[in-house]
């Protein structure tokens, strides 16, 4: 046999090794993953349910998935154990802030707004006058709504009845 021969069959050999090797050391890694669990952790499992580790048993692990609810699941069942601040942040909204003595700016615009006491004439004479921008109460828009609706609807059911009614040339020879 000639070395250029072997050649495929050498090189899709080595394929399939290193293949199962990164798959076995996946697996492994979910193995140490789910072996280090521990009463109070958070998991996901790979449901995309959230609980936390209520006790772990050989095979099996008690969640408690709410106030009341406690599941049974396999090992295998649990797809990833979160840190206690990814657990939060996903299940309760809570951020951890690593930088809690920085100034919080807000969402909103509400400190763009802000007044001084000294600016209090002035923005009470602003309060008074009301700027109109052309737009209609919500009233008045719901009504030329309902009317536009019913414009279109009438305009349908004539253009309906002035077309001829299609047919298929043989229904009044019987």
């Amino acid at each position: 046999m000639n070395a250029f021969t072997l050649l495929p069959f050498i090189v899709l050999i080595a394929a399939m090794f290193l293949m199962t090797r990164s798959a076995k050391k996946k697996q492994q890694q979910a193995a140490n993953m789910r072996n280090e669990m521990q009463p109070g952790s958070g998991v996901r499992t790979i449901g995309g349910m959230y609980a936390t580790v209520k006790e772990v048993n050989e095979d099996t692990v008690l969640l408690d998935a709410g106030p009341g609810v406690d599941l049974l699941f396999a090992k295998n069942a649990i797809g990833a154990v979160l840190t206690d601040d990814e657990y939060n942040r996903i299940v309760h909204g809570i951020e951890h802030d690593l930088k809690s003595d920085a100034t919080v700016v807000p969402d909103d615009a509400s400190s763009l707004t802000e007044t001084d006491e000294t600016d209090a004439p002035a923005a009470a004479a602003s309060d008074e006058k009301a700027v109109d921008l052309g737009k209609k109460d919500a009233e008045e828009r719901g009504d030329d709504a309902i009317q536009a609706a019913e414009d279109k609807a009438t305009a349908a059911e004539a253009k309906a009845e002035d077309e001829p009614k299609k047919t298929d040339g043989d229904s009044d020879a019987k």
